[in-house]
């Protein structure tokens, strides 16, 4: 059975300026692309191009303003759109009968969602002008293999391209792998990955990295952690390397760094972070991280890797790409040879920090926005967003010297860049909003429980 969207499930407001397919041979994203979680690189940047600062998108706050578009997403995915040329690629998961529960806020409990029926695994293909539903297919269907938490979906990871290949990987259910016109090249089965904590399973998380020939896949399931490269051809196994000794879960998306001189890929974890060797999977460094729910992803800006973690401990670590060896810092240390600064208890749980034009930013769970000089690890200020606390999940973006923060009850919060901490808008989106936002040429992507809505 398949999915059917209507032309009455969009809401056109204001048209945008036709953009036109390209299905480029580079490596990564052409300028204006945001082709994986984060964006190109996983920086979760986008400059050079306008981006709105004012919107809404909520009919109960007022007259609606500033929305391009907005297309019902059926099912329930804390899945980031990503953006290819004209279009844009959301991924779901739709159960079989009844609404799927999902609970959101701050809390601390560690319950198991109770949504084991059987799900369809889409994935949705949208014009990115009109919002217009150009294809959807469905990449699995069945009951879940591995249970999931109360705030978790079974669709939470993103989907990454390089503009000739489309892969979705969510966990427990596959690999699958399309071209961007919805062809179905190859899936494959990796078996169950249970991520659990507690004896309850707490649902996948880790998105697919992709670089060159290859399609990284972290696979921490406390029973048997891995990571996995995978061609993206056919989906031949190029090597495996177990993490048993290394990780006991992780939700973190590995990161691929290529400066020119060696490809390492990053990958988060408890009790350790580590890099491996893209050729080969061979561990490069092991960095032993503090916080035992590993969540945020690796990535790098200003000639720096960043890991950060949370849960207990909240660490932020800025390492030097050519770190090799056990850099675990000494007892009551900030930093070694390796590790160029470290703060102990201002990384990031849920969220992703981000550098942005020599400022690191880091959000908590409970909506305090950090920010530090990037490179010294001075910090210059430390503000909540609302007057309330109130639930962050999705990881911050930014572009034209703003900084977009997003609630999880459907504020989004806009701060210029800057050392000083200034809010210049809070806007509504009506609903509730898990999904980290993608920016592409001037738009903001969000999605929101129902929704993906273009903001421009």
């Amino acid at each position: 059975m398949t999915l059917s969207l209507r032309r009455r499930d969009v809401l056109f407001l204001i048209p945008g300026a036709l953009l036109m397919p390209r299905f480029s041979t580079k490596l990564w994203a052409v300028e204006g692309d945001w082709p994986a979680f984060r964006g190109a690189n996983g920086s979760g940047v986008q400059d050079g191009f306008t981006l709105p600062t004012r919107w809404n998108a909520d009919p109960a706050a007022g007259p609606l303003s500033g929305i391009r578009w907005k297309t019902r997403v059926p099912g329930l995915g804390h899945s980031s759109p990503i953006v290819w040329g004209d279009r844009v690629f959301v991924a779901t998961a739709i159960r079989e009968s009844g609404e799927a529960p999902l609970r959101l806020g701050l809390f601390g409990d560690s319950d198991g969602a109770d949504d084991n029926i059987s799900q369809r695994w889409m994935i949705l293909c949208l014009d990115a002008k009109t919002g217009r539903v150009l294809w959807e297919r469905a990449a699995n269907e069945g009951r879940p293999r591995a249970g999931r938490h109360v705030k978790a979906t079974h669709a939470n990871t993103t989907l990454a391209t390089d503009g000739r290949s489309l892969v979705a990987f969510f966990g427990s259910e596959g690999v699958h792998v399309y071209g961007l016109d919805g062809t179905h090249r190859w899936s494959r089965d990796l078996g169950t990955i249970n991520v659990s904590k507690y004896g309850i399973g707490w649902g996948f998380a880790a998105s697919p990295a992709l670089h060159g020939d290859r399609i990284f896949l972290q696979c921490d399931a406390p029973d048997d952690p891995f990571l996995v490269a995978l061609s993206v051809a056919d989906g031949r196994e190029l090597w495996r390397t177990s993490r048993k000794d290394v990780c006991e879960r992780s939700w973190a998306t590995p990161f691929v760094h290529d400066d020119g001189k060696r490809t390492q890929v990053v990958a988060n974890g408890w009790p350790y972070a580590v890099s491996y060797d893209a050729a080969t999977g061979k561990e490069i460094w092991r960095l032993q991280s503090g916080g035992d729910n590993p969540i945020p992803t690796p990535f790098a800006a200003g000639g720096l890797i960043f890991v950060a973690n949370g849960h207990g401990n909240a660490p932020v670590f800025a390492i030097r790409p050519t770190a090799s060896g056990d850099i675990s810092l000494a007892a009551n240390t900030t930093s070694n040879a390796h590790v160029v600064w470290s703060n102990a208890r201002n990384g990031a749980y849920i969220q992703t920090p981000l550098a942005y034009r020599g400022l690191l930013y880091s959000g908590t769970n409970a909506g305090v926005l950090k920010c530090y000089d990037a490179q010294a690890g001075t910090q210059h200020y430390e503000q909540r967003l609302t007057t309330e606390p109130a639930a962050f999940s999705a990881s911050p973006v930014a572009g034209d010297g703003k900084v977009y923060c997003t609630g999880e009850e459907g504020q989004v919060i806009v701060v210029r860049e800057g050392q000083t901490c200034e809010v210049l808008a809070r806007n509504q989106m009506g609903e509730s909003c898990m999904a980290t936002p993608a920016i592409s040429r001037g738009t903001l992507y969000l999605r929101t429980r129902s929704h993906l809505v273009a903001i421009g």
